[in-house]
This record gives C-alpha cells, structure tokens and sequence, in this order.
C-alpha cells in the first residue's frame, strides 16, 4: 500500500509531500497508523548528507509513536488498538553476540535502520516515520505506557533510550554525581532520567540562560562552561559525564571535571573529530567511551521506567506544514527541546 507522507527527493532539497510504499502485512508485522513522530537532528544530518551518501527519496523519522492498526498471522506480543513506538532500527541479524546478549542496535552483521537504508531483504528501502502509516517486525515495536501522552513519548525512542542507556549502563543514582553537556533535544532527557535515577546531575552549558531551565528539570547544580575560573572550580568533581553536544572541537576542558575513575561518554556526533590530551586521562585513571541507541530489552525498560517516573519530552507540536521552518529551527537551536510532528495534519 501507498501512505500518505513527506519525503527529501534529494540531498539539500526541502521536504516536500511524498506517497510513502509500505509492504504488504507479513505474518510476523504489525501495522501501525503514526499518530506522532518526533524530528531528530540526524534526520536533517542524513537529509543533507552530512555524514555519508543517503538513499533519496528519504522519508526520515525514527521516534515513531502510534496505534496497532494490524498484525499479522503469527503476532503474538501485540493486538488492534496497542499504543507502541518504533525506535532507530527496525531489524538485525539476531544470531551474532550482540543481537544474542540483546544488543540488536550493535549488531555486527546486518541492521535495518528505520529510514536510510534497506530492509533485511537487502534491497527494499526503508523509510521512516514522516508518514501515516508504518509496518515493521513486531520485535522492533515497543509498548507505550498508559501514563505517557504519545506526543510527548515519541522523542523517547531515539532521544530518550540514547540518554538512558549510557545512565544505566554506568550506573548513575543516588551517591553518583552526573554532568550533561548541553540542554537540547538529547540533554533535556539526560538531566530528566539522571534526577529521576536519584543522581545528583549538574547540567554544563556554554548559554547562561539554560540555567532556569535545568533546574526545572531536575538539575540541582548548572556549569557554564564559557566561565573559565568556575570551570577550573569543578575539577574532579564529576564521576560521569554525558557529553550530547553537536558542535565541539576539544574534550580537555570537560575532562577535567571528571574525578578518579570517571567516564565521559559521547553520544552526541559532531561533524569535526574529537581532540584531547593524554595527560587528561592518565592523571586521575579517566575514561571516555560512546554509546549508540540501546538495544529491544533497554529500550522497553526505558519507556518503562519513563511512564513510571512521568517523564515525557518538552515538545512543540506542530503540523506538517511547518516541517521545513522547524528543520531550519533544530539547526538554530530553536527549539524546546524537541520539534514533533502530527500525523493529522498530513
């Protein structure tokens, strides 16, 4: 069937209506009817093949949130009316090491990513959330707890498990202190989850006025990394650190913060490489590592974990009238903190 969607036709080119192909519902798929579907900036990096050459026409979304509107012969996780979600992949190998210990987002064989790529046939594309409609392997489809709203769940599935799982992974809670680099899309969540883990969560931005709003979102210490002498005060006074910034050229100074055995962990993706000095890590036995988006076990565990906590994205909703102004506004950084897009309006 053909679904009503937006579509890049070319690198560069703005996104423009597109009647999306979805495959015929295959004994374990299920049919989901998009209600929301959030705008990460790697949909825009992809789209404009900023980091490597893309497939066009390029339906872009992978924070995808709706209702079962079908299944197939054998489902059997899944039934007409479910709220669930599609993250960033939607199939993996399921055999190798990774996709075995439930890491499918590490899979060292073969991905299917949710738009940009191509099914496991190899050879259908793949397209992503921009649409009405969307069918995928029920093993890549998540629950949505009652207690979320589906627009503000949406950013989750990328946002959300991609903030979550370097937090659980390293154990942030109570007795651990975290700093989150940067308050945006990614960020936001970050000091979210880290207060609602019970860790003690500094927000580090170079823009004087996220300080209110870190606060508001549970941070209860906020660095302004511009300031030199309070940068040189925090020394050593971080065991973790998530770093989400898009736009950074040398890690010494966030290193810095990091007291005896901490880790800095990079999950945002700047287009320039990262630099740094050895003596930064050798001194207090620092480490600094990267996380993608989690795997099927971790994603569901965070959406759980949110609907128990009440933690949502900040969303501005909009139609897709206005899909190319927000494009424009996510690379201002215009945006609090996550642009979602309603399917109604389509």
């Amino acid at each position: 069937m053909q679904v009503a969607g937006y579509a890049a036709p070319s690198a560069k080119a703005p996104l423009e209506p597109f009647d999306v192909p979805r495959r015929d519902l295959g004994p374990h798929d299920v049919s989901i009817d998009i209600q929301y579907s959030g705008i990460c900036h790697s949909d825009i990096h992809q789209a404009r093949e900023e980091w490597f050459t893309s497939i066009f026409p390029m339906v872009p979304g992978h924070e995808i949130a709706g209702v079962v509107s079908a299944v197939g012969s054998d489902v059997t996780k899944y039934q007409v009316g479910d709220r669930v979600g599609v993250g960033c992949n939607v199939g993996s190998c399921g055999s190798c090491p990774t996709c075995q210990k439930g890491e499918q987002s590490y899979c060292s064989v073969q991905i299917a990513p949710t738009y940009n790529g191509y099914e496991m046939d190899g050879v259908t594309p793949t397209y992503g959330g921009y649409a009405k409609n969307v069918v995928t392997d029920e093993n890549f489809v998540f629950r949505i707890p009652e207690s979320l709203g589906l627009d503000v769940a949406a950013p989750l599935l990328c946002a959300g498990i991609t903030l979550y799982q370097p937090l659980a992974e390293w154990k942030a809670g109570p007795g651990v202190r975290v700093g989150i680099v940067g308050l945006g899309g990614l960020g936001h969540m970050g000091v979210k989850i880290a207060a609602a883990m019970g860790a003690e969560v500094t927000l580090i931005s170079h823009s004087p006025h996220k300080e209110e709003d870190g606060r508001r979102l549970g941070a209860t210490n906020f660095l302004l990394s511009s300031d030199k002498e309070a940068m040189k005060a925090a020394t050593a006074s971080m065991d973790l650190i998530i770093n989400t910034a898009s736009a950074m050229t040398r890690l010494d100074p966030y290193l810095r913060l990091l007291d005896f055995d901490g880790t800095m962990v990079i999950v945002g993706l700047p287009e320039n490489d990262l630099t740094f000095s050895a003596f930064n890590l050798v001194s207090h036995r620092r480490r600094i590592s990267g996380t993608n988006n989690g795997g099927i076990p971790q994603t569901q565990e965070m959406l759980d974990f949110c609907g128990e906590h009440g933690l949502g994205a900040d969303i501005e909703l909009i139609g897709f009238d206005k899909v190319n102004e927000a494009w424009e506004r996510v690379v201002a950084s215009d945006v609090k903190y996550r642009f979602v897009l309603d399917t109604s309006t389509l």
